[in-house]
């Protein structure tokens, strides 16, 4: 069983869904839902304590239409972002795994797929 992280009652509407795979990324949860990364949990000092949330800049405009909330990361400005210290993050942040969860196509970007290692023997 993976170790629990503090933001994991965040991603509980995922988790049974066959499609839902967590890995640790750079300190964090990086968690896909159905082929896509969709969200990393970060529990750490700002900004990187609350929800990234990975989506394609073309998707920028509408999710911030919707959640005006977030705010593309100060480190990685492609993907957007919640901090726990906002004063409505649960709520928000169970929105948005509410619209991961129902599928909505603007949330989540298909990771690439590993390289193959090429170690000389």
């Amino acid at each position: 069983m993976a170790k629990s992280h503090p933001l994991d009652w965040l991603v509980e509407p995922l988790v049974e869904d066959p499609g839902y795979i967590r890995r640790p990324m750079f300190g964090c949860i990086a968690c896909y839902f159905r082929g896509k990364m969709v969200a990393v949990l970060a529990a750490r000092e700002e900004p990187w304590n609350g929800l990234l949330v990975p989506v394609e800049r073309d998707q920028h405009e509408a999710i911030l239409g919707d959640f005006s909330a977030l705010v593309p990361h100060p480190i990685l400005p492609k993907w957007l972002y919640l901090s726990e210290s906002h004063e409505d993050f649960e709520s928000i942040a169970q929105e948005i795994i509410e619209c991961v969860r129902l599928g909505d196509p603007r949330f989540g970007v298909v990771p690439s797929p590993k390289k193959k290692s090429s170690r000389k023997n």
